[in-house]
């Protein structure tokens, strides 16, 4: 681990980055360029201390977990991303194969200000979300490890159930057993497949019996609803967009033609913004 260059790293990719572009405030006076550190820290999901100590060049060798975090926050591209982890001494993931969501899909899911959106890995796990889709479904960002992957939080913590009617629960658990069975496919005795693929028929009988049905998705479009319980039953289409990496993919969701979703989104927008402001 190089100490010194990794926090020179950090902090000129701190600077350059402008409070706009990650969806923050500009403020009214800003001593230093760019972001502040608490404000890095934030995005992180990390704490102020912990970052400052690593960009003071006094804190320790930082996981694959937290570098995975920092370069999402810093808006790196690949190639600073993979920079980033050769600094910390760690081994940058493989192409194509991580979990890393680049600046320009980032750029995109802030834009989305109307519209519920987030980009998901194709074993289920939450990489990033707009405002829309916290307000919609609750925010991952603070979670951590098979906690921000919502087949494991299906199958194992029925409370996460309860943002979904009761009637489509059967629907979407075979869903999410059928799109698991084609990336399992697809990425026949890929490590982080295979342990979560155990883990769920080890710890789900229901995962169990509808893994032993072999059901394959498709990975098309989908309409769902959610329960909010501010603003009701939204009823939305689910679509995934393609990007450059078959293990990860941006989710938009629409209204559904012909329900009042639209209003119902339009007044969850304004009401998240309320909160937001007396916080």
């Amino acid at each position: 681990m190089d100490r010194t260059e990794l926090a020179d790293f950090l902090r000129r990719r701190r600077e350059q980055l402008q409070p706009a572009t990650v969806g923050l405030p500009q403020g009214a006076r800003r001593r230093t360029p760019g972001l502040r550190r608490d404000e890095v820290a934030m995005l992180a999901g990390m704490s102020t201390d912990y970052y400052t100590r690593l960009e003071q060049a006094r804190g320790p060798r930082p996981s694959v977990q937290v570098l995975a975090s920092l370069a999402r926050a810093l808006r790196l591209t690949d190639g600073e991303r993979d920079h980033l982890y050769h600094l910390a001494g760690q081994q940058p993931p493989a192409r194509g194969g991580d979990s890393h969501v680049g600046p320009g899909i980032l750029h995109v899911l802030s834009k989305l200000d109307d519209t519920p959106a987030l980009v998901i890995s194709d074993l289920g796990e939450v990489l990033v979300q707009n405002r829309m889709h916290m307000l919609l479904s609750g925010d991952y960002s603070q979670r951590r490890g098979l906690d921000r992957c919502i087949p494991w939080r299906w199958f194992t913590q029925p409370e996460s159930r309860g943002i979904f009617p009761r009637e489509d629960w059967n629907a979407l658990s075979h869903k999410h057993v059928a799109d698991l069975r084609a990336t399992s496919a697809r990425r026949t005795g890929d490590a982080d497949v295979t342990e979560l693929v155990a883990r769920l028929r080890a710890e789900s009988p229901e995962f169990e019996q509808l893994w032993t049905e072999h059901e394959v998705g498709t990975g098309s479009g989908h309409t769902k609803r959610m329960v909010h319980p501010e603003v009701g039953v939204l009823e939305l289409i689910c679509e995934p967009l393609l990007t450059p990496s078959a293990t990860r993919h941006v989710l938009i969701y629409y209204p559904a033609p012909g329900s009042d979703t639209q209003e119902k989104l339009d007044l969850l927008r304004v009401i998240g913004t309320q909160n937001l402001s007396h916080r």
